[in-house]
């Protein structure tokens, strides 16, 4: 199944082993067309359907015991139009393939997340982001899409056709439909600056603000049970290209990002009580670099090291407030995390169920080792999370409910009222979706 998380026996697994479905049936359509006519197959053996992308979302968003639609074959760029300077891609291409596409045309995505195994219809309905002070999600980033309805019929989206599905589909998680194609905003290749330095964590919460204004993309780790995180800033760049030596990339971002912090993880996993030592370690083994590269190679890097995680948006001025809670809470806790906490930015949006829908958000990721005990820390920091009226991403592990939703995203109703529209029958339903939205 090439890099899909899979298992054997019709049995599908997420990229964190975390959830397990078993499909009635699975279709790889190769054409749209195909596509309505499995989904109106689906509806007339009273099976749901659900699409899937590579299986890196915690949550159950993408499992069904109904039709399982793999999008492999809906791959690669349809069209680029370098006068209106947009890129139309199906919807199975995985965004390395993307990024990599538009590179070699001279064209990027403004920002993207920090990896690029996803497909793009599968990280733009869930909500994925990079951090970026002007910058939104690659879900922002959408100026178009297609999408194929309950009934098998294809829409075509965008602020001009079909304008109040555009608002809530771009980050839809596959309660209205399947999306076939997307099409993206791009601009010019440019080059980025990056400079990622270890700073303490009294000074980066208390020069957030600044930090933050400074930059055009700020983010940091911090690694608990220590005081100390690792910033990164990108920052467009006039060059020349100076990428990170190939000796030094391996030795930073194979070797200790994956290799050694696999193996200090696996220790960890074994003897909790080291955790706190491994921690201080980690925290500075990355030196200060600076490295100037085209965008994708700045923004992402690969992860192999598996993990479980929970990520909460915030408004973006309780973020310095949220980290200090959790930080105290960590620190008088019996708890021993072995991965370090993720900080990014985003700038409000337009979309109705993005997490920075009409407001500056901040993001604070909270990971643990797979096959570690993760409920007691993830539960004490969902708590704090909440309590800063947070909204989860929709791809990673939360306990919330609708009602909860409800009361944290201003524009619940109209995404649940055109979900009633679009797909009357519930088509499209798993468990998931009829938690976080209601039956």
């Amino acid at each position: 199944m090439s890099s899909t998380a899979s298992g054997k026996s019709g049995t599908w697994r997420n990229w964190a082993g975390n959830v397990t479905a078993r499909p009635a049936r699975e279709v790889t359509p190769a054409s749209v067309e195909e596509l309505s006519a499995a989904v109106r197959k689906a509806a007339a053996d009273g099976l749901k359907v659900k699409a899937v992308g590579t299986g890196h979302s915690f949550t159950a968003t993408a499992a069904t015991d109904g039709v399982l639609i793999r999008p492999q074959l809906l791959t690669g760029i349809r069209n680029i139009d370098r006068e209106n300077l947009t890129v139309t891609v199906e919807a199975g291409t995985p965004l390395k393939r993307l990024n990599m596409a538009l590179a070699r045309e001279g064209l990027s995505l403004t920002n993207m997340g920090d990896i690029m195994e996803q497909t793009v219809s599968g990280a733009t309905s869930t909500g994925t982001h990079g951090t970026g002070r002007e910058s939104g999600s690659i879900a922002a980033q959408i100026k178009g899409l297609e999408l194929v309805t309950a009934d098998g019929s294809v829409l075509t989206c965008s602020e001009k056709e079909n304008p109040e599905v555009f608002a809530a589909a771009r980050v839809g998680i596959g309660a209205l439909g399947i999306i076939t194609a997307i099409t993206f905003a791009v601009e010019p290749l440019f080059l980025l600056t990056a400079r990622e330095e270890p700073m303490t964590f009294d000074k980066v919460t208390s020069t957030f603000d600044e930090l933050w204004a400074e930059n055009e993309h700020f983010e940091f780790y911090w690694f608990p049970h220590t005081g100390n995180t690792n910033t990164k800033r990108n920052n467009r760049s006039a060059g020349p290209e100076k990428p990170v030596s190939r000796i030094k990339g391996w030795i930073e971002d194979e070797f200790l990002s994956n290799g050694v912090f696999q193996a200090a993880q696996l220790v960890g996993r074994t003897v909790p009580a080291t955790i706190p030592t491994i921690a201080q370690i980690s925290s500075k083994a990355l030196s200060a670099r600076t490295y100037t590269d085209i965008p994708y190679k700045v923004y992402t890097s690969p992860r192999r090291v598996r993990f479980v995680e929970m990520e909460y948006a915030v408004p973006r001025e309780a973020l310095v407030e949220t980290l200090r809670e959790l930080k105290a809470m960590v620190d008088k806790s019996d708890l021993r995390v072995s991965f370090p906490v993720e900080v990014r930015t985003a700038p409000a949006d337009d979309i109705a169920l993005s997490t920075a829908s009409g407001r500056d958000s901040a993001y604070v990721a909270v990971h643990m080792f797979r096959g570690t005990p993760y409920q007691a820390y993830f539960t004490a920091a969902e708590r704090i999370f909440t309590a800063h009226e947070g909204r989860p991403h929709w791809g990673k592990v939360h306990t919330r409910d609708a009602d909860y939703f409800a009361g944290v995203y201003p524009r619940f109703g109209e995404f649940t009222a055109l979900r009633d529209r679009l797909d009357p029958e519930r088509l499209f339903q798993n468990d998931y979706l009829r938690r976080v939205l209601g039956a």
